[in-house]
């Protein structure tokens, strides 16, 4: 897919894999389907209709406060300033930025959401936030701020405050005002019309992609830890019945299945009969053979989670919802972030579980009571320390992922004068999945680079060609590690092969 091609967005229509090239900038230019307009005009005029009729009745958000103050009547002449005072006064968001990536990715999920005709916004709204996109233009949205309660109002106010000329813009790393940025952009300042600027802010875009960007890193870890599992057992010479389906289909978890499936395609021309093999052993250490009932598991929480986010990417998530086909507005909750929460909170489980699993394979490698080898990986041990000090690493990013799976969800806040009195935390549970997944990524390469040590202690080993494929791609990365080194820039090595050389293909 060339990085210059066209993505046009089709509202309710996006998919995972749409979703993931978004994320991965295979796109430079976004546009709304031309569909869509229909329905974006609809909802508009369904506002527009509210004040011809002789009696103008209250609508939340159209003319009236908000939260809290939803019983206060805002007078008609002031409504444009209701909604510029909403977006102003809620650009509260504190910390680092987020990155262009994440922010396109919010962009185009809230254009999306809004593109559906349920939100009252026009469509030169929507076009000229894409319109920023494409050149580049990428509004400054801090990290912290939000609950993911009323949808995620604090980022997405700084998401689309540029486009009343409020706030700012980074551009090829540099911070400029949002005036300046419509200015170099051919963009007239927006003034925002009824219940405009309440569409904006409320949803759960920001949330939804957060949670994307850690499913996406979390499925490249996946991926590489089952070939790093494999590498594995085949450096500690590990009995393959742990891996017969019949075993996997008397038990019926799908995952569970696939990944033995696959754990055996890797193994499966290994040469049962070398001199080493099985040692005698009658049993495995758990995190050699139970990894298809470990990550088995794993792969079925990934796989609902992926479904449920395709489904929140393409929702309609603002209040209240415009139904143009009867002339309503209706007030809800959809902005509640509760399925991306706990998405976010099982991602990071899975995440912290794949891991604590890897490590203890690393810690079997680097113990030559267990596996014949020289103490660490390395000869001259006691000169040399080895692995001992990349396991203690592992470790320590396995504690510091244990730390960080506590359940988000669980943990509400009431705001907004108790009127938001049970709020998702959704953002920040998604927020702290890309750290967690490159630490797990850190665990898997010291586990590639321990499995690709032990191989070659062994002088000579009799491997399937998948597992001699990815061993030789590491030794071309990574040298034999004859005696005590800096060893930190090996390990990036392999973690940026891990993101930059998805296993997602491998088998």
């Amino acid at each position: 897919m060339s990085h210059n091609s066209e993505f046009i967005i089709q509202p309710g229509k996006l998919s995972l894999n749409d979703l993931n090239n978004i994320y991965k900038n295979k796109f430079s230019k976004f546009s709304l389907n031309k569909e869509s307009k229909y329905f974006i005009d609809a909802s508009v005029k369904n506002v527009q209709d509210l004040f011809s009729q002789k009696e103008v009745k209250a609508v939340y958000g159209v003319n009236t406060g908000f939260g809290k103050l939803a019983n206060t009547r805002i007078q008609e002449s002031d409504l444009s300033a209701l909604q510029h005072n909403l977006v102003m006064s809620h650009c509260t968001g504190v910390g680092n930025l987020f990155d262009n990536n994440i922010v396109k990715l919010i962009a185009v999920i809230k254009v999306a959401s809004l593109g559906r005709g349920f939100s009252g916004v026009r469509h030169e709204l929507l076009e000229s936030l894409l319109k920023l996109i494409n050149h580049e233009y990428y509004p400054c949205i801090p990290m912290k701020g939000s609950v993911g309660a009323s949808g995620d109002l604090a980022p997405l106010a700084h998401l689309v405050s540029p486009l009343i000329g409020v706030g700012y813009v980074r551009k090829n790393d540099k911070i400029i005002t949002a005036n300046e940025a419509l200015k170099e952009c051919n963009i007239e300042k927006f003034e925002l019309q009824p219940l405009e600027g309440l569409s904006l802010l409320n949803g759960t875009q920001v949330s939804t992609a957060l949670a994307l960007k850690g499913l996406f890193k979390i499925q490249d870890v996946f991926e590489a830890a089952l070939v790093a599992g494999a590498m594995s057992v085949e450096a500690l010479n590990g009995k393959l019945e742990p891996f017969d389906s019949r075993i996997h289909e008397s038990r019926g978890h799908k995952g569970q299945m696939v990944v033995a499936e696959k754990i055996k395609c890797l193994l499966s021309e290994k040469n049962q009969s070398s001199e080493n093999h099985n040692s005698g052993k009658v049993q495995d250490p758990y995190s050699l053979r139970c990894q298809p009932q470990v990550m088995g598991a794993c792969l079925d929480q990934i796989n609902s989670i992926a479904n449920i986010l395709e489904i929140e990417a393409n929702a309609v998530t603002n209040n209240p919802i415009s139904f143009s086909d009867t002339k309503e507005f209706i007030s809800g909750g959809n902005f509640h972030a509760e399925p991306v929460a706990f998405a976010a909170d099982i991602l990071a489980i899975v995440c912290s579980e794949i891991a604590s699993i890897s490590e203890r394979r690393i810690s079997l490698m680097v113990d030559s009571n267990f596996s014949g080898l020289p103490p660490f990986l390395v000869n001259n041990s006691g000169l040399n320390s080895g692995f001992m000090i990349a396991q203690v690493t592992a470790a320590a990013l396995v504690s510091e992922n244990k730390s960080r799976s506590f359940p988000c969800s669980v943990d509400s806040i009431p705001t907004s004068a108790n009127q938001e009195d049970h709020v998702s935390m959704a953002t920040h549970a998604a927020n702290r999945l890309s750290e967690m997944s490159d630490n797990s990524c850190y665990v898997i390469a010291i586990e590639l680079l321990s499995a690709a040590q032990a191989m070659d202690l062994k002088n000579g080993f009799h491997s399937s060609n998948k597992i001699k494929k990815v061993y030789q791609e590491i030794r071309n990365l990574v040298p034999f590690y004859e005696k005590d080194r800096y060893f930190a820039d090996d390990i990036e090595k392999v973690k940026h092969y891990i993101f930059q050389n998805s296993f997602l293909n491998f088998y």
